[in-house]
């Protein structure tokens, strides 16, 4: 599939292709650049994803300056050949404004920080940090995990009893960061409930 691309992609006048990328797990889009022959070329042989800058006039690995590269997975030409759509690890977020997504309000229905927090939640999971309460949960094992998830569903309960929408907001937060360290030990994906709720809304 590499060789077909790199033989039949279509470039523009100035010697570019459009390239989406797409976040490999969630599927939600990243960003949107544009290679030439040279970037494509190196994005086909290495790990992480180049692009030609058109403000620089240069190629540019992604990540190269911040650290937040993008890990090749797989890539695909459109129809016409003339646009790349290249799904990716992304390590870190990928918009230069500090976001995951240049695309903010689009990412699970408008829901891009859980999408966020899930992507940091996996992080931790591949990537262990010392002094992070996320990998002390996960260090801890499946039943301190289950524990703390029983904690916080009781302590929404109790603040949904009281008036303070302040504490009852921290204290859903808190149940939600659980259940999703809960999905990641369990090695679910969140684009899986999502797809289950998508079905659900349809019946």
């Amino acid at each position: 599939m590499e060789k077909f691309i790199e033989a039949n992609v279509i470039y523009d006048d100035k010697g570019l292709v459009p390239t989406i990328i797409q976040d490999f797990d969630t599927r939600e889009v990243l960003m949107l650049g544009y290679m030439n022959q040279e970037s494509l070329k190196l994005t086909l042989e290495g790990d992480t994803v180049w692009f030609y800058s058109r403000s620089r006039k240069e190629l540019w690995n992604k990540g190269a300056s911040s650290g937040n590269f993008l890990y090749k997975k797989d890539i695909y030409l459109d129809c016409d050949c003339d646009t790349i759509l290249i799904t990716a690890k992304p390590l870190g977020n990928t918009c230069h404004t500090g976001s995951k997504s240049c695309f903010k309000d689009i990412s699970y229905g408008g829901l891009g920080q859980l999408a966020n927090l899930d992507k940091t939640i996996k992080l931790r999971k591949e990537n262990p940090k010392e002094g992070s309460y996320t990998n002390y949960l996960f260090n801890s094992g499946l039943d301190k995990i289950l524990k703390k998830v029983g904690e916080e569903a009781s302590e929404v309960i109790i603040a949904s009893k009281n008036t303070d929408t302040p504490e009852l907001i921290g204290e859903i937060s808190d149940l939600l960061y659980h259940l999703m360290v809960l999905t990641n030990e369990k090695d679910l994906d969140l684009s899986l409930i999502d797809a289950e709720l998508k079905k659900r809304s349809i019946k």
